[in-house]
């Protein structure tokens, strides 16, 4: 094999200024021949041809490095840009005051125009945190809604409850009695009556049986029958009830039974004594009084007349009477007791609703 490398003697490849390249052979197609697919005596084969090509690859030099940047262009360019800001800051219209706002005049439109685009989209979040933020607003206000509305009805209830004490304050001083304060708690039959009533306050507060029972606007009943902590009122509205009743000013007397009836509008049938007295519309019906008075009280207000029926045939008259109490809508409930009756609670006894404990056991 010839060999490619130079003998000695040659220059050295290590004291050449440069990189020096090698001579070796053509060994291109023209330097080279073929006989019956084998090389010609004398020529490279093309294995030896690869080696001598990386060889010169490697005695090569390699890309030059880059020259590294200029101290003296970057400290200018430093220059002029703090030379800009300072005549900009330094005078109302800078150098780049007039650059300013031909960008301004291009830029902002383009920003006016996109910001209007995309706002469609960026408004979907701050829907849904709107939509979440009302919601929760409108439950916080309806729950102070209830709330007020529950106050507002609760007020209601304890104004016409204080309204009731007045009432049954006033009665007790025209009745020169003391009244024991109670709450209707049930609604029933008892014994033969149908329409009664039960109260929380019994013998251990001073109630008895055949007590008058009022409320703030007129005559309910009377005790039927009294335990150690509660009472059963037959109505006046029963049917088996019978209360001695004076009409008007006249005071013509009667005889008023119920109907057994409670609804809105029920009334009262009264009997006259004496069947030539025609008592007028709106004339008040009082109670005409019992001996001891029990068990009714006399003077306490039954209701007023709505209709006079009167027949030729038997001459007799027939009075409708409205009751002045609402059966349907009992609440706080007054009975009429001695004064100084021993009671578990207060009496009412005089007209400014003051409470008298003075005969109290408990």
């Amino acid at each position: 094999m010839t060999d490619l490398l130079p003998r000695s003697g040659g220059p050295d490849p290590a004291s050449a200024p440069g990189p020096v390249r090698r001579p070796f052979r053509d060994l291109s197609a023209e330097g080279r021949g073929r006989a019956g697919g084998r090389w010609r005596r004398g020529r490279v084969p093309g294995s030896l041809l690869s080696r001598v090509e990386r060889r010169e690859r490697r005695w090569s030099a390699g890309p030059a490095p880059a020259a590294p940047a200029s101290r003296s262009l970057l400290a200018a360019l430093l220059l002029a840009a703090a030379t800009v800001t300072t005549l900009d800051l330094s005078t109302d219209h800078g150098p780049v005051e007039a650059a300013r706002g031909v960008v301004a005049d291009v830029v902002g439109p383009l920003e006016s125009g996109t910001a209007a685009l995309v706002r469609p989209f960026t408004a979907i979040g701050d829907f849904f945190t709107s939509r979440s933020a009302l919601r929760a607003q409108v439950a916080e206000l309806q729950a102070e809604n209830d709330a007020l509305t529950d106050q507002l009805a609760t007020a209601d209830v304890d104004t016409r409850r204080l309204a009731t004490y007045d009432a049954l304050a006033a009665e007790a001083d025209d009745l020169d009695r003391a009244v024991v304060a109670a709450r209707v708690v049930g609604w029933g039959a008892a014994q033969t009556f149908t329409d009664t009533v039960t109260i929380d306050a019994g013998t251990e507060d001073g109630v008895s049986a055949d007590d008058t029972v009022i409320a703030g606007d007129g005559l309910v009943g009377r005790v039927l029958t009294a335990d150690s902590s509660t009472s059963t009122v037959v109505l006046i509205t029963d049917a088996d009830s019978t209360v001695g009743a004076r009409v008007g000013s006249s005071g013509t007397l009667g005889f008023l039974t119920g109907r057994g009836e409670v609804s809105d509008g029920a009334t009262l049938d009264l009997e006259l004594v004496d069947s030539t007295e025609v008592p007028d519309r709106g004339e008040t019906v009082l109670t005409w009084g019992s001996q001891d008075g029990a068990p009714y009280l006399s003077g306490i207000r039954i209701g007023r007349v709505t209709k006079v029926y009167s027949s030729l045939r038997d001459s007799s008259v027939r009075v409708e009477v409205e009751p002045s109490v609402d059966m349907t809508s009992l609440d706080v409930v007054g009975v009429i007791v001695p004064k100084g009756t021993d009671s578990a609670r207060g009496l009412i006894t005089g007209s400014s609703g003051s409470s008298d404990t003075s005969g109290s056991d408990g």
